[in-house]
């Protein structure tokens, strides 16, 4: 017993050591990494500080946003059957190129019995021109008469006086004078009448013409319509005709899609529009191509409404049960055509969008009207203007030399 207690204390001194040794460590070596896990803390809460004031704070992101772009429908103008289909989906066509064309055999006629009209327009006032002509030379002729029974009037009454000549034969020759002057006033109403439908016109400006000439354009129209044309250049989709279907006017046919000036409908939350103002310039991430590819635009306009306010069945929030959903508006960002030309896009693909907000003194609307078109063809306008040329064929076909100098239509 004696022995084994004098060895316990011998035993404890080292255990005692040790736990002092480690309690005299603990407190410097927590408190070090306490120091180091504050550094690290402080050291992230300034990092994200000068981001915030930096990045964060100058721009707004979203991805909730596509590509945007115009979508042409072709459709009939007039009904008739398909004959021919001359373009497909993917494909590209120029403005003014032949899409669909149909059966044209009902408007030849009636562009023919039009043609036949006009030309018989013409040759009817042709000849009032010259029946007017006619009744001035009739009118000029009684002038004649009139005047010379008043001379033999006037040359033979001073002979009634001598007892030269008896009473009868003055009567008569008043008589004479009486009826040349009645002869020279119907000539001049048959003259008038006849100038009255011709007057103050050539023979192409003359009504009958004109009309007749209208409804010749209206056929030539219809008749040209039977070829359906690409109002503008782009791609072709949704082709759903098909040879030998029998359309309607005003009928889609198929879309054209322009891919030049597109742009970017990005839906920012309600909450992200405080500072965005048009102007503001914008950089676009498609989907399609990565972070690879950038895209420079600038903020155009802002949706006048949300996309539930638009929506099919808009939401009805005065109701008992109502959860706040956060609202998106559409804000339009236009493109660089050149970026689109070196990079293609398709209507309707996703993209990643960061509009810049350092400068948010602009305006949040449009502040007045845009006075150029969004969009425009020439194509009809070309139609037109060959209709007019073919009226004059007719019209020049159907004059006498004497009158082609002077039928140019007026400005």
């Amino acid at each position: 017993m004696s022995a084994t207690e004098s060895d316990q204390p011998q035993n404890a001194a080292p255990a005692d050591t040790k736990e002092n040794g480690m309690t005299a460590k603990n407190p410097a070596k927590r408190r070090k990494t306490l120091l180091i896990v504050l550094l690290i803390f402080i050291a992230a809460g300034v990092i994200w500080l000068l981001l915030w004031l930096l990045v964060f704070s100058t721009r707004e992101t979203t991805d909730d946003a596509y590509v945007g772009g115009n979508q042409v429908a072709i459709s009939a103008q007039v009904p008739g059957t398909v004959v021919a289909i001359l373009a497909d989906d993917t494909q590209h066509v120029e403005a003014g190129q032949i899409l669909v064309k149909l059966d044209n055999t009902d408007a030849s006629v009636r562009l023919a019995q039009a043609e036949a009209s006009l030309a018989s327009a013409v040759r009817q006032v042709r000849q009032q021109t010259d029946s007017a002509s006619g009744s001035d030379a009739a009118v000029a002729e009684r002038a004649v008469d009139l005047k010379k029974a008043e001379a033999d009037l006037k040359r033979r009454l001073p002979l009634v006086a001598q007892q030269a000549e008896a009473p009868e034969t003055i009567q008569h020759l008043r008589d004479a004078v009486a009826q040349a002057r009645a002869a020279l006033t119907t000539a001049q109403a048959q003259a008038s009448a006849q100038h009255a439908s011709i007057s103050g016109t050539d023979i192409a400006n003359n009504p009958a013409v004109l009309q007749a000439r209208a409804n010749f354009r209206a056929m030539w129209v219809a008749a040209q319509r039977n070829a359906i044309y690409a109002p503008v250049s782009g791609y072709v989709a949704q082709r759903s005709v098909q040879v030998g279907n029998s359309v309607q006017a005003g009928q889609q046919l198929m879309t054209v899609l322009p891919l030049h000036d597109l742009w970017i409908d990005a839906n920012f939350k309600e909450s992200q529009l405080r500072h965005i103002r048009i102007g503001q310039p914008a950089k676009v991430e498609a989907d399609i191509y990565g972070s690879s590819v950038e895209y420079h635009g600038k903020v155009i306009g802002l949706g006048a409404g949300t996309g539930s306010v638009f929506s099919l069945l808009p939401a009805q929030n005065a109701t008992g049960n109502w959860i706040k959903v956060v609202q998106r508006v559409p804000v339009r960002i236009a493109l660089d055509n050149n970026e689109l030309d070196k990079h293609p896009l398709r209507i309707g693909l996703s993209s990643d969008v960061t509009v810049d907000i350092t400068d948010d003194r602009g305006p949040v609307l449009a502040p007045q009207g845009q006075r150029e078109p969004v969009a425009e063809t020439t194509v009809y306008e070309q139609m037109a203007s060959k209709a007019d040329a073919e009226a004059d064929k007719v019209i020049q076909a159907n004059l006498g030399s004497s009158d082609k100098t002077g039928s140019d239509r007026p400005n």
